[in-house]
């Protein structure tokens, strides 16, 4: 078998560049030219959202997508800047940069690269299992928030006045007490340009329609001279490549970025992982947690270099990637290829956009981001989840983005330590004409066996949920009447005890003791065996051994009360 070479463990596209062909190259270049298309508006659109300069949007995927493809471990995904990320950047940066537009743009890079270093961190450490800490629940109620918050940020461009830069109630308040300097024609413009793409998104899907509806609001802004009406236009976009090179801001500045960046990074990296496992479902192959941190490392390293924003893998931009035929990562290079042709001869055309039009396209891109099947699923098939997700939603629209993010993550931990800390005990009850026991809970004509009562705790115990699980014994004990003779504890499905987990059972058979009960523990693994030795020289757990299982020790206690009897 062929050893990989050292490098391509790094640098997973020197696996698969020998073996690149025509019909590869074909299908990834359609495919970018499709999400370049795509990517053109939605990254002025998440640009404004920042609060940057539409030219920073495309300088953070143009820059990240010349490097993302050589470290990605799935084929599918493509980096871009996001509707979330974006909204963090803008809600958060105006009070560290105090009005100054210029030192904004630095901080928004200086957080690409600290998102870049805390990425390569996490690829060191390889700690790609924490991306599984953030559950759904907290993921769905986030985005939710983010959608309404983001509404409230576009609705006053859309309706052609100034908007509030404040959290989600100051921004919707601000935008009914002004409904009344409503711009008619920005209006039009605006719900056209919504109308149109609402009807692409139904029609024709993947298709890239926001680059239609971007060039006739252009061409409208050109021939009618929409400016003359009070329409605001995007403005002046410099033409040509910005200067490379590191933000000029103080070692003071990292510190106040870096809760900004790990927020950045939490998101980008749950909807990187996210987005890998689904096409990695529906594609086959492998996807690797780790190596995708070396990847967001290496592209925001390029997206920070190269005057942009933090980026992440984007939901909808993977999917217009691989729509668009994308047969490798390579499909993100092309993109990147064809908004350099537009960063270095065409962006001075872009300047005509009306302001309502990109509002539009921001709006029905992030409308997916409130999923109320999601939401209707929590509902009918797990209520703490819904709970949870409406806690990260208030916590968004009450805290801003920001603490909603940080709010997010401590609920997930939460979610985790009280998972752990509680798990479930089953009473065993024998499978009718066999010698197997299983949960009666949910067999519940699985039969009781006479004087005796058997548990099986299925989780490892540890000390912080042992007197969970001995405290549900000793009450199910405790609670029969007449209380049984034996207590049987299969530890078959615990892989591990701790030292003070070992103690507390200890302390379990003795308070059984003290109400008449004996307590043995059957079929414990080795390295278990040897630590219940350990910590019960007295054998108040019964000769606790490999050779006797539950059927074992019911039948030696029959025997026994048959023989006393």
């Amino acid at each position: 078998m062929q050893s990989v070479p050292a490098i391509a463990r790094w640098i997973p596209a020197f696996r698969w560049l020998p073996g690149y062909d025509r019909v590869c190259l074909r299908g990834d270049a359609v495919a970018g030219l499709t999400l370049a298309a795509y990517l053109l508006p939605s990254a002025m659109g998440d640009a404004s959202l920042a609060q940057l300069p539409p030219e920073t949007g495309l300088y953070a995927c143009l820059f990240s997508g010349l490097v993302f493809w050589l470290f990605c471990s799935s084929k599918h995904t493509a980096i871009a800047v996001t509707s979330a990320i974006s909204l963090l950047l803008g809600s958060t940066l105006g009070g560290l940069a105090e009005g100054d537009s210029t030192r904004f743009g630095a901080l928004a890079s200086a957080a690409a690269l600290l998102v870049a270093a805390i990425a390569f961190l996490a690829w060191l450490i390889r700690a790609g299992a924490m991306v599984r800490f953030i559950s759904e629940g907290v993921m769905v109620g986030f985005k939710c928030g983010v959608a309404l918050f983001l509404a409230s940020t576009q609705l006053p461009k859309l309706f052609g006045f100034h908007g509030e830069h404040g959290d989600f109630w100051e921004n919707s308040a601000h935008f009914l007490k002004h409904l009344g300097e409503t711009n008619t024609v920005a209006l039009f413009t605006g719900t056209a340009a919504l109308a149109v793409l609402v009807l692409g998104k139904v029609f024709l899907k993947n298709k890239p329609v926001a680059l239609v509806v971007v060039l006739g609001g252009i061409a409208a802004s050109s021939l009618l001279g929409l400016d003359d009406y009070g329409v605001k236009l995007l403005g002046k976009v410099p033409q040509g490549l910005p200067p490379v090179g590191l933000p000029a801001i103080g070692w003071a500045d990292v510190n106040a970025l870096l809760p900004l960046a790990l927020a950045c990074f939490l998101l980008g990296a749950a909807e990187s992982a996210a987005i890998g496992r689904m096409f990695t479902a529906k594609h086959g192959g492998r996807f690797d947690a780790n190596q995708e941190f070396l990847a967001l490392a290496a592209a925001n390293l390029a997206a920070g270099v190269g005057r942009g924003f933090p980026v992440s893998g984007g939901m909808s931009q993977s999917l217009v990637n691989e729509g668009g035929g994308a047969r490798t990562p390579l499909s993100g290079a092309f993109a990147s290829l064809l908004l350099l042709v537009v960063v270095l001869f065409f962006s001075h055309q872009l300047q005509a956009l009306p302001q309502p039009v990109l509002a539009a396209v921001v709006l029905v891109a992030v409308a997916g981001l409130f999923n109320v099947s999601a939401l209707k699923h929590l509902w009918h098939g797990d209520r703490g989840e819904l709970v949870v997700a409406l806690a990260a939603l208030a916590g968004v629209l009450g805290s801003g983005l920001l603490r909603g993010v940080m709010i997010g993550a401590a609920i997930s931990l939460v979610q985790v330590i009280r998972h752990a800390s509680r798990p479930h005990v089953a009473l065993l009850g024998r499978i009718p004409g066999t010698r197997r026991f299983s949960d009666r809970q949910r067999h519940p004509d699985n039969e009781l066996i006479p004087g005796m009562l058997i548990f099986r705790p299925e989780s490892g115990l540890v000390y912080f949920n042992v007197d969970h699980v001995c405290q549900r014994i000793l009450d199910a004990a405790l609670a029969e009447v007449p209380p049984p003779k034996l207590v049987v504890l299969d530890l078959s499905a615990a892989p591990f005890v701790d030292m003070q987990a070992a103690a507390t059972l200890v302390g379990l058979a003795a308070d059984l003791a003290a109400a008449g009960v004996r307590l043995q523990a059957v079929e414990p693994r080795s390295s278990v065996r040897d630590r219940l030795r350990s910590e019960d020289p007295e054998n108040k757990l019964g000769e606790v051994n490999r050779i006797v299982s539950v059927a074992d020790a019911v039948e030696a206690f029959q025997q026994n009360t048959t023989g006393t009897a």
